[in-house]
């Protein structure tokens, strides 16, 4: 009797979850990659999280750190010329002349604006799928005091967010939060391309805490971009601004007691003829 009152109620909680599925996400993106379910990605993330936590560590107790200086210098122009590709394609596809900052809805025709947004909104997914790519890296030259809870935290959401967003909003309101963030990595991944290259290098590199403060900025616009849609109305899913706002308040939260920590608590107790560690610490 049991067993078919629970066969019963998972059913009914897949066919519920069959219906959501058919009734918002979006027919244009069902067949791309990664696109099809959660499954594939849920699956990518929690690999991810095995091995950059328990698997990867225990396999390089015992050995040397991998020399990847060249393979880091390759992946980070990659980054920022991904991170270019999707500023110009997000301004090109709204951004730039045709979107509202106060309140944008989904265009959910086959408009051919409307799918370069949509598109462009895939590749910010795939970058964010990418982006792992710097956690196993520290893993694998045993870096592991940078692999901090923000650094997972940060990318464990940003996919999961970026997922939901070509599933359900490629497009709208939401799509600001993906081009500001890729405006920043473009800076960000700069900085940590001149930072590998060498120590010689290490004199270009007095901003190290500007690209902290421009990744506040970027959280504080979110919030306010998706806060402030909230108290009128707009076709665009309140549920969403709202999550968006807290995501972003918890950034917000965690950046800022990250930049306190390293850049203003440790000013205050450092003596003054102390020069200051100039080791790279990846935030994002």
């Amino acid at each position: 009797m049991n067993g078919a009152a629970n066969s019963t109620f998972d059913m009914s909680i897949v066919d519920s979850y069959r219906k959501f599925m058919e009734r918002n996400s979006d027919p244009r993106t069902e067949g791309w990659l990664l696109m099809s379910s959660p499954g594939p990605l849920l699956t990518i993330l929690a690999t991810y999280l095995y091995f950059c936590t328990s698997v990867g560590p225990r396999y390089m107790r015992d050995k040397k750190p991998y020399d990847l200086k060249n393979v880091i210098i390759v992946y980070n122009i990659s980054q920022i010329l991904m991170s270019v590709f999707i500023v110009s394609e997000g301004l090109a596809a709204g951004w730039w002349n045709d979107y509202s900052f106060t309140c944008q809805p989904v265009d959910y025709s086959e408009n051919p604006k409307a799918k370069r947004m949509a598109a462009a909104v895939w590749w910010y997914f795939m970058a964010k799928i990418i982006e792992l790519l710097d956690t196993i890296f520290f893993v694998l030259r045993k870096k592991n005091r940078q692999i901090s809870f923000l650094h997972l935290y940060h990318h464990f959401m940003m996919p999961i967010c970026a997922w939901i967003g070509v599933k359900f909003l490629p497009g709208g309101h939401g799509t600001l939060l993906g081009l500001i963030n890729s405006f920043i990595h473009i800076i960000m991944y700069t900085y940590y391309l001149i930072s590998g290259l060498g120590p010689q290098y290490q004199k270009f590199l007095w901003w190290k805490r500007h690209v902290t403060t421009l990744q506040l900025i970027q959280f504080c616009i979110i919030f306010y971009h998706n806060f402030s849609v909230m108290f009128y109305d707009c076709n665009y899913p309140k549920g969403i601004n709202t999550l968006l706002c807290i995501n972003a308040g918890l950034f917000l939260y965690m950046f800022g007691n990250f930049y306190y920590k390293n850049y203003m608590k440790s000013t205050k107790v450092e003596p003054k003829n102390t020069p200051t560690a100039n080791g790279k610490v990846k935030e994002c």
